[in-house]
């Protein structure tokens, strides 16, 4: 979702002036790459049994609990629209959902009366109005000190790592303010993209930003409120996730990579970007300043995040780096 600007600033001495390229960064068309030299990665076609046309009726959603499919009383689509006036119920549990504030809430704790649950920082962070707003008016523009390229080059060579997965379902996990849900939502490449994000103000935050669109004001875009350690969908049933400046504010990176790959089908495609807690070129200086700077959140090694891709069932793993950013990509066998 996003990261602490301070941290992106204070630390951004502490990488090399050039980009840093993995062992396993793909090729890319000539418009997206970096100055280096990079091979070539092709991810395998998803191999779906749906239409191209996604069935967005019935068992979109499941039961965060018991993962059973959702029984769903309402319009049907996956419009803003349809979504707000549906109802949800778990044919299992019997737990019922419902929408608030223009999005779905599939979170376990949706509903309850007494009970309260304070995430970590990291996760607390982002559920603030203030921060929520500030996202994409000027804190996200601090990323490119750490090497990010920016939004519309990011969204790019998302698009190559997803097209074996066009015509499907996209699931866009910690979504944030909806900075690249919008984009994937636009390009009309998927049959249907869901918004998904812990923070009930950054959903708030991506419908402003929507309503302000209409071009994908009716689109099949869906918002929901989600756990990414407990995703709202049954095992196999998405075709892409992505995750942007994410994995690092998980509270449980391995959890939610785990989830992720549940929820893939075979061939379906996971990518994400995110802070790395250092590089191969960082100096031994560099690398203590980092883990001292950087304690409240969960920063990576290059090495560790193909480890825990690899360790949760996701095969053909690559990556591409840049100082101390990192795009990746792996697919479910």
């Amino acid at each position: 979702m996003a990261i602490a600007a301070a941290a992106a600033s204070s630390s951004s001495s502490l990488f090399p002036k050039y980009p840093c390229l993995s062992r396993n960064s793909p090729r890319l068309p000539q418009s997206l790459r970096f100055s280096s030299t990079i091979r070539a990665v092709t991810l395998q076609p998803v191999k779906s049994e749906r239409n191209q046309t996604l069935e967005l009726e019935g068992d979109l959603f499941s039961c965060p609990i018991c993962y059973e499919p959702l029984i769903r009383k309402g319009p049907t689509g996956l419009t803003l629209g349809a979504i707000y006036r549906s109802g949800f119920k778990c044919r299992k549990c019997d737990k019922t959902y419902s929408s608030k504030d223009n999005y779905l809430d599939l979170t376990v704790i949706s509903g309850l009366k007494d009970y309260t649950e304070v995430k970590p920082a990291s996760t607390e962070l982002f559920r603030s109005p203030f921060v929520s707003f500030l996202y994409e008016r000027g804190w996200r523009q601090n990323f490119n000190r750490s090497g990010f390229p920016g939004p519309d080059e990011e969204f790019k060579m998302a698009q190559e790592y997803f097209k074996s997965a066009q015509g499907g379902l996209l699931v866009d996990v910690s979504c944030g303010s909806g900075l690249f849900s919008r984009k994937f939502a636009k390009s009309g490449t998927y049959s249907g993209v869901v918004a998904l994000d812990f923070s009930e103000n950054m959903l708030r935050q991506c419908y402003d930003f929507i309503k302000q669109d209409n071009t994908i004001l009716t689109s099949n875009l869906a918002l929901v409120r989600a756990d990414v350690c407990r995703l709202p969908f049954a095992s196999g049933f998405v075709d892409a996730v992505h995750a942007g400046a994410a994995l690092h504010c998980w509270p449980s990176p391995s959890n939610a990579v785990a989830e992720i790959s549940r929820i893939l089908r075979s061939g379906g495609v996971f990518v994400g970007t995110t802070f790395l807690r250092y590089t191969s070129s960082t100096s031994l200086i560099g690398r203590v300043l980092r883990e001292r700077i950087l304690q409240n959140y969960n920063y990576l090694t290059e090495e560790e995040i193909e480890d825990l891709c690899t360790s949760c069932g996701l095969t053909n793993y690559t990556s591409k780096v840049q100082q101390s950013f990192i795009m990746f990509a792996a697919q479910k066998p």
